[in-house]
C-alpha cells in the first residue's frame, strides 16, 4: 500500500545516514512551531508527495555513479497522509509530519507552503497518494470519477502547480508512481486505468512545461502489495504472478530505488520506468 511504500522509501534514503531510527516529537507526528530547523545539511520531504534534499551549500548531493550514497546528506522529512502515524514514527527527530485531505485544493498548497515555511527550500516532489478500488461500467457513479481522478491526476496537478516555483529555484525534481496499468488498462478497473493514464500524460506534459528547470519522471509499479481487502483472491494472485517473468511480487524497495534514481538521474526526464518484475511483457 502508499504508505508502505513510503516507509520503505523513507528507510532507504535514511538509514545509510543512520538517522532513521531517530524518534522524537515531530517524529510522532506533533511538530513545536518554535523549534528552529537545522540549518545545516540536506532536507527531505516527503508527502502523499515529496522529498527534498540538498547539501549544506544548496548543491545536490547525488553521484549516481555509486561512488558515494546519493542521499548521504538527508537530515529531514515531512510526511503529508491521512493516516499515517506508522510513517510518521519512521521519521528522523528533525521532521515535520503534517496530515491533510489532498482532494483539498488548499490542504494540497499548504503542504508545500508548510515544507518551505519549515525548511527554507523544496527540492523533490514525489505524488505518491492514490485511491485504488474496481467498479464496473454500468455502476460507475460521479463519486467514484471524482475520488479516483481526484487523488490519481488532479491533486498531483495542483500540488505540482503549487511547488513548481520552488523547484525551479533549486533546479529540482518530481517524481510520479503511476501504474502499468496507465498503458494497459486492468479489466474491472475502467476509471483507475484512466486515473493512471492522466497521471503519466501528466507526468511528460509537466516534463516540457518545467524543462529545462525542473526534471519529471515517473515510476510504473506492477504488483508490489495485494490490497489488503479481499480484491484478488487467491485464483488470480497466481495467474498474476504466473504472468510475471521474475515470479514475485515486488517489494515496496524495488519501488523506493527507482525513486531514487529518478531523483539523482540529472539528464533524465518525461520517462515512466516499471518495475513489474517484466509482466508488462505479458499483458
Amino acid at each position: 500500500d502508499d504508505d508502505a511504500i513510503v516507509r520503505h522509501w523513507l528507510r532507504a534514503v535514511l538509514e545509510p545516514t543512520g538517522v532513521a531510527s531517530g524518534r522524537g516529537p515531530a517524529a510522532r507526528g506533533v511538530s513545536d512551531p518554535t523549534e528552529q530547523a537545522p540549518t545545516h545539511g540536506p532536507k527531505v520531504l516527503v508527502a502523499p508527495s515529496v522529498a527534498a534534499y540538498y547539501t549544506a551549500d544548496g548543491e545536490w548531493s547525488c553521484d549516481c555513479a555509486g561512488k558515494v550514497d546519493p542521499c548521504a546528506h538527508v537530515a529531514a522529512a515531512v510526511i503529508a497522509v491521512e493516516a499515517g502515524t506508522a510513517v510518521a514514527e519512521a521519521l528522523p527527530t528533525d521532521s515535520l509530519y503534517v496530515q491533510a485531505d489532498i482532494s483539498d485544493e488548499a490542504q494540497g498548497r499548504a503542504l508545500v507552503g508548510r515544507t518551505v515555511e519549515r525548511f527554507g527550500r523544496l527540492d523533490i516532489l514525489v505524488n505518491n497518494a492514490s485511491s485504488f478500488f474496481p467498479v464496473a461500467l454500468g455502476d460507475i457513479e460521479a463519486s467514484h470519477w471524482e475520488e479516483l481522478i481526484g487523488s490519481n491526476v488532479r491533486a498531483p496537478l495542483f500540488i505540482c502547480q503549487q511547488a513548481a516555483p520552488e523547484l525551479r529555484k533549486n533546479s529540482g525534481a518530481i517524481v510520479n508512481i503511476v501504474d502499468i496499468h496507465a498503458v494497459r488498462p486492468l479489466k474491472g478497473y475502467p476509471v483507475y486505468s484512466i486515473a493512471k493514464s492522466g497521471l503519466a500524460a501528466l507526468t511528460r506534459s509537466l516534463a516540457l512545461e518545467l524543462a529545462p528547470a525542473v526534471r519529471v519522471n515517473a515510476v510504473a509499479p506492477g504488483t508490489i502489495a495485494w490490497p489488503e481487502d479481499g480484491q484478488f483472491d487467491p485464483a488470480e494472485r497466481q495467474r498474476v504472478l504466473a504472468t510475471t517473468p521474475l515470479a514475485r511480487t515486488g517489494s515496496p524497495e524495488d519501488i523506493a530505488q527507482a525513486v531514487h534514481f529518478l531523483a539523482c538521474a540529472s539528464y533524465v526526464t518525461g520517462e515512466i520506468i516499471a518495475v513489474d518484475g517484466g509482466r508488462s511483457i505479458f499483458i
